[in-house]
């Protein structure tokens, strides 16, 4: 059902996500695998097993964001990696920032279009990760600028940007 591309880039969010967690100062509040109390209020959180958070993610996340399209496996993980922690639409946003600096502009409207997986496809995958976590970075320290009480959580965004 799930492809290597997908399995490997969810064992590499698996590495971000953590088990269970109630942290009051979590936007996301309980989560467990990442997956959070907030978008999914019918589950029970704390029970979730990895088989079902891997299912979440599949639907949810990864072909929603339409990872299995692009080509390079590293892009297709770090693009769901932000998906699963900062949303589709603003993870979206970033490529697309990312594209403009890897030298293949598109239209900054977080969809992802076939304008934008061309553009992904096309660019040097190279350099498109490394703009793609400087980015992250960039959102992750705004992020915690806006919002102090986020500035707790800087430090692990940062790892997870620039991983």
């Amino acid at each position: 059902m799930y492809s290597s591309k997908f399995l490997k880039a969810f064992d590499y969010v698996m590495r971000h996500e953590g088990g269970y967690s109630n942290d009051p100062q979590d936007p996301g509040g309980e989560t467990h695998y990442g997956i959070s109390k907030r978008s999914y209020p019918n589950l029970d959180i704390k029970k979730l097993t990895r088989d079902q958070a891997r299912q979440i993610y599949f639907v949810d996340f990864w072909m929603k964001a339409k990872c299995e399209d692009i080509t390079d496996e590293n892009i297709a993980a770090k693009m769901f990696d932000l998906c699963v922690n900062m949303g589709i639409a603003q993870a979206v946003k970033l490529i697309q920032r990312a594209l403009r600096a890897a030298g293949c502009p598109v239209t900054e409207d977080g969809l992802i279009g076939s304008e934008t997986l061309a553009a992904i496809n096309k660019a040097d995958p190279s350099d498109l990760l490394a703009a793609l976590k400087s980015e992250a970075a960039g959102y992750y320290r705004l992020v915690a600028k806006i919002n102090p009480t986020q500035q707790r959580f800087i430090e692990g965004w940062l790892l997870r940007a620039y991983s």
